[in-house]
């Protein structure tokens, strides 16, 4: 599944960036995220839990950022996988435009999933990613605004 969008945020194009960076406001940014601990200058270890449907689920992981351009765009992806209830995979490209005041947020998502997770139906599965997306970057863009 394929998502694009953008987020508009009352801040700086730097106060976004580190933002992006923080692994304390992304965790608190990522529905169901339990821990969010960099291992190394690009990766991070994850575990988040989540319930889509009658399936719930807590996905481990690593988060790799690559291609980065300090403060103007990097990409994110990960793989994490949740037991019997299946396995995540993806990767998100981050743009940040400033605009005046403001920094416009824009992504690529693109993502799979397999096992029981992908057996609720590609509508629904995608339906709940996409909410999942707009939650984290309508977090994100609050705690940007408030650092």
């Amino acid at each position: 599944m394929d998502m694009t969008g953008e987020e508009r945020i009352s801040a700086s194009r730097d106060a976004v960036w580190k933002v992006l960076n923080d692994p304390d406001i992304l965790k608190a940014c990522i529905p169901g995220c339990e821990n969010l601990d960099w291992i190394s200058d690009t990766e991070l270890e994850a575990t988040v839990a989540i319930k889509l449907g009658p399936v719930k689920a807590r996905f481990s992981g690593k988060v790799t950022l690559s291609n980065l351009n300090p403060p103007l765009s990097y990409t994110i992806s990960g793989e994490g996988k949740g037991g019997i209830a299946g396995f995540a995979k993806g990767g998100c490209d981050v743009t940040l435009i400033e605009d005046g005041n403001e920094t416009v947020l824009a992504y690529v998502i693109n993502a799979d999933v397999g096992g029981k997770i992908a057996q609720l139906g590609g509508w629904l599965v995608s339906s709940w990613a996409k909410k999942l997306a707009n939650r984290f970057f309508e977090n994100l863009g609050q705690a940007a605004a408030a650092a």
